[in-house]
Order: C-alpha cells, then structure tokens, then sequence
C-alpha cells in the first residue's frame, strides 16, 4: 500500500530541489499548512529595536518657564503700555487759510487725545520720509479729538509733509514750549493717567486612560520591551501603559504651544479652549515670514531693529526646525568673527561648556544675546516635521529672564518669567499631573470590572506675557 502523507509530514525527492511535496511551508493556510510549533523554533531576538531613538517631545517649557499653582477658572495679567504720547494714522486737515502754517489733526476714533496746548510735536511720514515740527496751538482732548499745530518753519503741512489732506502721519510729542513768565492756565493741560492693557487665558482639562484586561495582563509576550521612562520587561501591557503615560505628558506641553480659543458659539462655553504659544505670537507678538539664509544677515537685523521698538530684552533664546537652524549657521559663517561680535553665553553664568551641554549655542548681534537650539516637536515626523514641504511654524524666538506685571488676586506687581504655565490646585486637590487606578485588577481594587483602567487628567494653561518680544518664524 502506498505511503500518503500525513499533515506534518515530508515526501523525499529524487533532485535537490524544494517541491510542494518536500518545502515546509509557514505562510500558507488551511489543513496542509505548517507553523513554527512542528517544526524548528524560530532565531528571536529579545529586545524591540529602539529605531526612533528617545521619541518624546516635551522639555521646551521646561527651558524657558516654569509652572504656578492657580486656584481660578481664569488667570488675568496686566501689562504696561507706553511711557510716551504717540499717535499713528492720524488725519491732516488742508492749511488754514489755504497757505498757512497751521493745520488741524484730528486722531483715530479709538484714540484719546492727551496732548496739550504748547506741546512740541514732530510729525512724520514713514512713506515719504518728510517730518515737520510744529507747536500745539489749540487741543479738543478726548476720543477721537483734535489738536491744532503751528509749524516752525512757518509752512503748512501740505504739500510740504503730505501732499494733499488726509491720514497716514505718525505724531509724537518730544517736549513743551512756554513763553517767559507765563502760566499754565487752567484747564489748559491735560493729566496723562498711566494706563495699562489686561489680558487673560482660560486652562484646558486634558484625560486620557488606558484599559487592560485581568486576562490579558496574565500573558507573557516574547520580546522585551523597554521604553524612554526606563518602564521594561516581557510584560506588554507594561510597554502600553507607559507609552500612554508619556504620551500624555508630551500633550501636556504641545496643547500648550497649539492651543486656540474655541470660536464656535454652540460649544464655547462648554468647551472654551486656551491661547496657547503660536496663537499668542500671531495675536500680540512678531511674525517673520521665509526667513531663509540668502537673505539671513539683512533679514535678521531687521527683526533686531524691531525688537529695539519693543521691550529690547537683551538675552534671548531660539527654537528651531532643521532648515531654519541650518540658515542661521550659514548666516553666521559667512560672517567673520569680529563682525558678528563674537559669542556669549551670559544666560549660563557664561559658561560655554554649560551652554553646549544644553544643546544651545551662542552669538550676539548688535546689543543681543542669542543662544540657538534645535527645537524637536518642529523636526519630528509625527508632529510639525510631517513631510517635505509643511513648514508653517520654522521656529519661535523666546526672551530669557523675567517681566513684572501686575497680578490682579494678589493685587500687587510679581516679577514671572515671560513664559509660564498656570494649572489648577488647592489644598485638597493638586490638578497639575493627576494619575489614578480603577477597576479590579493590576492592584486596582475599586470596582467589578476585570480590568485595570490607568487615568491621567491635568488643567492648565499657558501665559504668554511681554508677546511683544516674541517672534514666529513661518515658512512662505
């Protein structure tokens, strides 16, 4: 009787060669299908290959800020506005009289005039370059007011400072001029009260949860797994729970940096949303747009000669993607060492050791100090380093050091750092990272479910003070 092969089994051959009678099979399906248990145990390496390196994200916030109990649902900051009176755009009136010296200014609606009589002011016209100087005759204070100027050099200011009557011309006022013996007569001069401009944000609550079943925590995998908080062993449910815990905590800093008010009336109030980093800038701050290396060394000193215009912070630290930190290197080496003004590392106690062991580097331009990293939530894959061609946001300039404004609860000026994130807590309950178990197994004891839920909630928001001195980089 003939041989007829059983399942498993293996029919010799005449030639060497692998036919479907003699070739063991390990993907293939059904009844004459074989697999690894009849036959030889597969070569298994242990350990997972670790081929995305250390892939967190967070440590940005952790460089340039700090984190501060709150208490309420919304954190309100008072910022300071201008020493100096400045009114831009405002409106020239034709000369009195047709050729006349004088002319009557009027200022934008949603500006109060404070300028007094014998004011000296200079108007300037930033597109043609033409100024005038001229003394305050006449002043209606008040909203949208007017004021009446007589030019020094004895010409109306038109066409001589515009050419015909309209708006466009910034004013300033530089000082006063009084006749000898003369006195302020009342009412003539108008108090100037310090103002200041009041912002506020709103925390988020973030949750996540990871569930594993009684069951499958018993099972034992095959291949080691080890993770970025130092979490190992053959336990995969290990790997899951604190891939879900360092996730979480990566959100904590991104909703932080991406966060936007919730602008749909229909879910606003329930879920209100956060101004984060990226929408602070855009909002308050400075926004360079294609910053690229062929035009870097013009292009960058215009961002100084902006920066002079605002609080001119003189330690500054920059966040950047690849490209951007590349055009950066390539606009400093075309420089030579005495023209770049050599490097600083002030921030860290000017220690350039301590600077690099950071993963920042130093140079200074003009009167700044500019410490340079690269910034990874920008460089990765998964996030804002996507794919060729996705470059929104390239980079972000951030002050170092401190601002002091007024704080509204304690009702007296605190000095905080520019940026800072504010999350809930009290005596009873610290919201900042919360992690609890529930279920009924992994230690949890809390309910019949036969499973281990891992909970993780936080409330925060971020500050974004002084935004004025901030800059985005964003591609074209």
């Amino acid at each position: 009787m003939a041989l007829t092969p059983t399942f498993g089994s293996i029919q010799p051959s005449q030639v060497q060669q692998p036919l479907q009678s003699n070739y063991l099979q390990f993907n293939g399906a059904g009844a004459d299908a074989n697999n690894f248990a009849q036959q030889y145990l597969p070569e298994i390496y242990e350990q997972e290959v670790e081929r995305y390196g250390n892939r967190t994200l967070s440590g940005f916030l952790k460089m340039v800020g700090a984190e501060m109990p709150m208490t309420s649902d919304q954190v309100i900051w008072s910022e300071q506005n201008r020493l100096h009176i400045s009114y831009n755009n405002v409106d020239v009136a034709a000369n009195v009289g047709g050729t006349g010296p004088t002319n009557v200014i009027t200022v934008q609606a949603a500006d109060t005039n404070v300028i007094s009589v014998n004011d000296t002011v200079v108007l300037l016209n930033a597109t043609t370059g033409a100024e005038a100087k001229a003394i305050v005759t006449a002043s209606t204070p008040g909203a949208g007011g007017t004021f009446t100027v007589q030019s020094y050099d004895n010409t109306g200011l038109i066409p001589n400072l515009l050419a015909a009557p309209g708006a466009g011309i910034k004013v300033f006022v530089y000082g006063s001029d009084y006749a000898k013996g003369s006195n302020i007569a009342t009412g003539a001069r108008v108090s100037v009260a310090p103002s200041f401009t009041q912002y506020s944000n709103s925390p988020i609550i973030l949750r996540n949860q990871y569930t594993i079943s009684g069951s499958d925590m018993s099972q034992i995998g095959w291949v080691e797994v080890a993770t970025e908080d130092g979490t190992s062993g053959y336990l995969w449910y290990l790997k899951a729970e604190s891939e879900t815990r360092l996730r979480f905590e990566d959100y904590l800093e991104m909703s932080m940096v991406e966060s936007e008010y919730n602008q749909i009336a229909a879910t606003s109030a329930t879920n209100p949303g956060s101004q984060g980093l990226f929408a602070a800038i855009q909002d308050r701050g400075n926004v360079e747009v294609g910053f690229t290396a062929a035009a870097g060394l013009d292009e960058f000193d215009a961002i100084l000669k902006n920066l002079d215009t605002q609080g001119a912070i003189e330690e500054n630290m920059l966040f950047l993607q690849r490209q951007t930190s590349l055009d950066f290197d390539d606009m400093l080496a075309a420089l030579s060492a005495g023209s770049a003004g050599g490097t600083a590392f002030g921030l860290f106690e000017n220690s350039e050791e301590m600077a690099l062991n950071l993963g920042f580097s130093g140079f200074r331009r003009g009167s700044y100090d500019f410490y340079k990293t690269d910034w990874k939530y920008l460089n990765d894959a998964s996030t804002r380093g996507a794919s060729t061609g996705i470059s929104s946001v390239e980079g972000v300039l951030v002050p170092a050091g401190t601002s002091t404004v007024y704080d509204q609860i304690l009702g007296t000026n605190i000095r905080r750092p520019f940026l800072h994130v504010r999350y809930r807590a009290s005596a009873s309950d610290d919201r900042r990272m919360k992690s609890w178990l529930t279920g009924s197994a992994g230690g949890a004891s809390t309910s019949t479910l036969d499973a281990m839920e891992v909970n993780f909630l936080s409330e925060r928001c971020l500050v974004t003070q002084a935004a004025n001195n901030f800059v985005l980089f964003k591609g074209i």
